[in-house]
């Protein structure tokens, strides 16, 4: 059979999370198409890659050896990609977003001040933003950080307070503010990559002590689900689009802890002239009244 890149892709994300679930949610697909997908191709390929378990999911031997070559394949596929766009269309911007950010202003001054450009925007998982960079499906990304930032150069833009999200009726609900100490017993929601975990948990709380374990919802509407059935509360930025997203539930301003950064992230390889030019149109046009430029 003829080895397709989307097969090497899934296949290094199951291989990262050792996990179908969690792949299958970065990759934004349905679980079982996920494992549907991967089982036909190792029956293709005539080679066991994963061996599945109610533990979890391992790389079988085949598996270990196939990961570097895929890894490779994939990094070699993206450079190749990359230099060809950048001789075929010089003109052309692929601008990354994560969720709860909005880029339009920064893209229709960069359309202005640059005429006859052509602009393309990519809605990114939290999680996609370093690799989304890397493997040069967008030439530049507007994100929150903790995220790796290896083999990428990173502007900061603006600083913003977090809030705590909390179902209508919760104890803290009609508070105008609170600090850690008054949700310091309650468990918040937590993500999968450790980075995002203990910044949106705030763990090892600052006396070095974990904070409470709570369901992990690397999707947004499993996370405010969580909070609006009371079985956790989470920490969400304060910006635009973030507050309070349903009506259930009700933002409170969190005070003493550290503010979410919004940065510009970029490669160090294959930077186009516009990726420079956008940072400028960001700089100009992303930053809320409030928020503190960087």
């Amino acid at each position: 059979m003829d080895l397709d890149l989307r097969f090497v892709r899934f296949f290094t994300v199951v291989a990262r999370h050792e996990n179908f679930g969690r792949a299958a949610a970065e990759l934004w697909l349905a679980q079982p198409t996920l494992s549907r997908y991967i089982r036909r191709r190792e029956q293709d390929l005539g080679v066991q890659l994963f061996e599945r378990s109610s533990r979890g999911t391992q790389l079988t031997e085949a598996g270990v050896s196939f990961r570097p070559l895929a890894e490779t394949l994939l990094d070699d596929a993206a450079r190749v990609v990359a230099q060809v766009r950048q001789v075929a269309t010089p003109r052309r911007l692929t601008v990354g977003y994560v969720g709860g950010l909005i880029i339009t202003p920064a893209v229709a001054h960069l359309k202005r001040t640059n005429p006859g450009i052509d602009v393309r925007t990519l809605h990114l998982h939290w999680s996609d933003a370093h690799a989304a960079l890397l493997d040069h499906r967008a030439d530049v990304v507007v994100a929150r950080t903790p995220f790796p930032t290896d083999g990428l150069r990173t502007t900061v833009l603006y600083e913003e307070p977090r809030v705590l999200l909390v179902p209508i009726g919760h104890r803290l609900a009609n508070r105008s503010s609170v600090t850690l100490q008054d949700f310091a017993e309650e468990p918040l929601v937590g993500y999968d990559r450790a980075d995002y975990d203990a910044f949106w948990r705030i763990t090892p709380r600052p006396d070095g002590s974990p904070a409470p374990d709570g369901p992990v919802a690397d999707v947004q509407h499993d996370k405010l689900e969580s909070v609006a059935s009371g079985t956790a509360l989470a920490l969400a930025p304060s910006g635009p689009g973030n507050g309070a997203p349903r009506p259930d539930l009700i933002a409170i301003p969190v005070e003493g802890i550290a503010w979410s950064t919004i940065v510009v992230a970029s490669g160090l390889e294959h930077r186009k002239p516009l990726v420079a030019a956008f940072e400028k149109s960001a700089k100009a046009k992303l930053v809320p009244s409030g928020c503190p430029p960087k």
